[in-house]
């Protein structure tokens, strides 16, 4: 394996972990069932599920952002009981600052957690060239489009080569044309190092695309009903079509959903008995 194959990523290890909020009140919303999941170092994993079943907190509780109500999670090794340091986080929303320029949004991470500026700047400027951004360094968000803002988020989530990346809809407010483009941007800047990613997505063919590895979820409360492994081959083309191969995936995890009942077909109205 080459220097810029091997995985930086670490193990993620969730053991029978749930979560129930307002469990003081006499009525608690149970939002996870228990849930046993183990990521292997560099794995990319999406979860997948309909509105409300849990993926972002499963996503905040891993990230150490919200506590679990039962069960232990824990990252290299070690339980998560207080928010992890060595992470990038990216949302749907850029949450780019409006007075900074795209590259001084990105050199954040030198400014809060006190690593080397230049060391840091020149992986900055790496992955602006590398997405093809280079242009835009010195540009502040309102004069970039959708897309670029959303790279340049993906910058900041990247720049300090941490060992998990979580992701929640990070596309989710991009156009179609745009979201391909992104996502391609995404797997490549992943192969270099891959760290072990959790990609929260509503997109089934995004998860396929990206992904080592489906985890589908049962609606609220939710739990993981199918764990896929995706053996397709990397690099993944930017239009994946009609491939069979492709299509097998996609077909399973919609069919998990009519089964669920989160998909229903169309029901014609039968004709009148002549």
């Amino acid at each position: 394996m080459s220097e810029t194959q091997q995985k930086s990523g670490v193990p993620i290890v969730i053991r029978n972990v749930s979560k129930v909020f307002g469990e003081e009140l006499d009525k608690p919303f149970r939002a996870l069932k228990p849930i046993d999941v183990t990521i292997p170092a560099g794995q990319f994993i999406s979860v997948v599920g309909a509105s409300g079943c849990g993926k972002s907190t499963l996503m905040l509780m891993i990230a150490g952002l919200l506590r679990h109500s039962s069960g232990e999670i824990s990252v290299d090794g070690k339980a998560v009981t207080k928010p992890i340091t060595d992470v990038g986080i990216a949302f749907q929303d850029h949450l780019l600052l409006d007075f900074r320029t795209a590259f001084e949004n990105v050199m954040l991470h030198a400014d809060i957690r006190g690593l080397d500026r230049e060391q840091l700047a020149q992986r900055a400027r790496d992955l602006f060239k590398q997405l093809r951004l280079e242009h835009a360094m010195d540009k502040y968000p309102r004069q970039l489009s959708g897309g670029m803002r959303q790279r340049v988020s993906l910058i900041r989530t990247l720049v300090h080569e941490p060992s998990v990346i979580l992701m929640d809809e990070p596309f989710g407010a991009l156009d179609a044309l745009t979201r391909l483009q992104v996502r391609t941007d995404l797997e490549n800047l992943w192969l270099r190092k891959r760290p072990t990613v959790v990609f929260i997505t509503h997109s089934v063919e995004e998860a396929v695309g990206l992904s080592d590895r489906i985890l589908v979820m049962s609606p609220s409360p939710g739990e993981v009903i199918d764990d896929i492994q995706v053996d397709l081959p990397r690099p993944r083309p930017i239009v994946l079509g009609d491939a069979a191969e492709f299509a097998a995936y996609v077909d399973r995890i919609h069919r998990q959903f009519e089964r669920m009942g989160v998909l229903h077909g169309i029901s014609l109205p039968q004709p009148d008995a002549a």
